[in-house]
């Protein structure tokens, strides 16, 4: 017999991971409800057409593609290449992200909405990346854009929608670090570089990974010259506080209208006096981001340095997103937050909640038919007050059911034996201080689990 297993990079969740999980998407959902933000779904699968060239090269390599239906051996036999025979065999993908299927979404449906549009999306992605810790082939993504709106306020709100979340969950440590493209473009235009910016910002951005040596090795690889990466370390060794960094940006970019730009869009996110964070959100002039849609303010959250983890969130302005499908100069901004990781993180540093770990409430024993009986109508009641209740499901040693309580992290039990049903009352346990005491059915009903 075959031993069933999972593809690598996927996983099952239990019912205590999957609760949980749902605290952590509750708390993201309620957030970007109170922010405005409506709900989007889209389907998994997009067609590789809209997918294709969004994301740049390593982004299209990481695409898990979707066989067509039907007989395809003779297309497949004639294909020439590897790119000859994707396109014959493959007409869809899963999407690697959801800000994608989401500008596809505004340009199909662009005259039924009102602008500007606040959505929040949170379904799985795919990407056919190497598995290891924190990183999945299947993984929740949680996104909220705004689209049809250049006001820099939707910077500010959605960084504190990072604020918002993150302390909710308790997370302390964490780092909102943000950037602006338009700054680095302006740093390929002071070295007169503009059609190497890609290359620079993915090799900036791999700082953390390569370092400085690293980092000066790949842009000698991508034709620049001395001068231009000695112009760059200048660039990556600005430090400082936010103000001192700002300064630094302005002299050593002031040739660039541009970085101007970039630059006084960071001082406003910043300095706009429109909100107050419990985390201050920090420049990061190394901070690039690959993807090549950005276009504005730059954003990513990092992990607490206690837990080796990274990113666990990010996002950016795109100007022209819906470009990409015939429909020129609707702006956006958007975030993202890494769900899997987050979970990982709250799970490493123990902050999930006993609420969060817990389903049933109460569990009632079963002693016999008068026993359970009692105790359904009295379970009934309960759950139409919202406290999650069960029988246990046939009569039983009490050891047997205080065992499965135990097990099932259930906090109380419910005792109906001959004595409590003659007195009309109910014996009820918590299990985790073993203080028993007799209340009436009345009481019970009102009781503070």
């Amino acid at each position: 017999m075959i031993k069933p297993g999972i593809p690598k990079g996927t996983r099952d969740f239990g019912p205590v991971v999957v609760r949980k999980r749902n605290y952590i998407f509750q708390t993201i959902r309620e957030t970007f409800e109170v922010f405005g933000f409506q709900p989007l779904e889209t389907p998994a699968m997009e067609n590789l057409s809209t997918l294709t060239g969004k994301y740049g090269e390593e982004g299209d390599k990481l695409m898990f593609k979707v066989l067509n239906n039907g007989e395809i051996y003779n297309e497949a036999h004639q294909a020439k290449d590897n790119k000859e025979l994707v396109s014959a065999i493959t007409e869809k993908a899963l999407r690697y992200d959801l800000t994608i299927p989401f500008a596809r979404y505004v340009v199909m449906n662009q005259h039924e909405l009102a602008l500007p549009f606040k959505r929040f999306q949170m379904q799985p992605v795919w990407r056919a990346d190497r598995p290891q810790k924190g990183r999945y082939r299947e993984f929740y993504q949680c996104d909220a854009d705004v689209v049809g709106s250049n006001s820099l306020l939707n910077e500010v709100e959605l960084l504190l929608i990072y604020d918002t979340v993150l302390t909710k969950l308790g997370l302390q440590g964490y780092e909102l670090r943000i950037n602006n493209r338009k700054i680095l473009f302006g740093l390929a235009e002071v070295i007169g570089k503009t059609e190497l910016l890609t290359d620079i910002t993915i090799s900036i951005d791999k700082l953390d990974k390569i370092g400085a040596d690293g980092v000066r090795k790949e842009l000698q690889e991508r034709g620049l010259t001395g001068a231009d990466i000695d112009t760059i370390e200048k660039f990556l060794a600005i430090d400082g506080s936010s103000e001192e960094k700002l300064a630094q940006l302005k002299e050593l970019l002031q040739s660039s209208s541009t970085a101007l730009k970039g630059i006084e869009e960071l001082s406003f996110v910043l300095n706009s006096g429109y909100a107050t964070f419990h985390t201050t959100p920090i420049i990061d002039v190394t901070l690039a981001r690959g993807l090549n849609y950005y276009t504005g303010m730059i954003v990513e959250v990092k992990a607490p340095a206690t837990v080796k983890m990274g990113s666990i969130g990010g996002g950016g302005r795109y100007d022209d997103l819906t470009g990409l499908f015939g429909l020129p100069g609707i702006s956006g901004v958007g975030i993202s937050f890494g769900v899997d990781r987050i979970y990982d993180v709250l799970e490493e540093l123990k902050l999930f909640p006993q609420t969060a770990q817990q389903s049933t409430k109460v569990l009632f024993l079963n002693l016999g038919e008068a026993s359970s009986r009692a105790a359904f109508s009295y379970m009934m009641q309960l759950r139409q007050l919202g406290v999650a209740a069960e029988l246990f499901h046939e009569p039983a040693k009490m050891d047997k059911q205080m065992k499965y309580a135990d097990k099932r992290a259930i906090p109380y039990v419910i005792i109906l034996g001959e004595s409590e049903l003659q007195d009309n009352l109910v014996s009820v346990k918590n299990l985790a201080t073993g203080q028993q005491e007799k209340i009436s059915g009345a009481e019970l009903i009102s009781y503070a689990f």
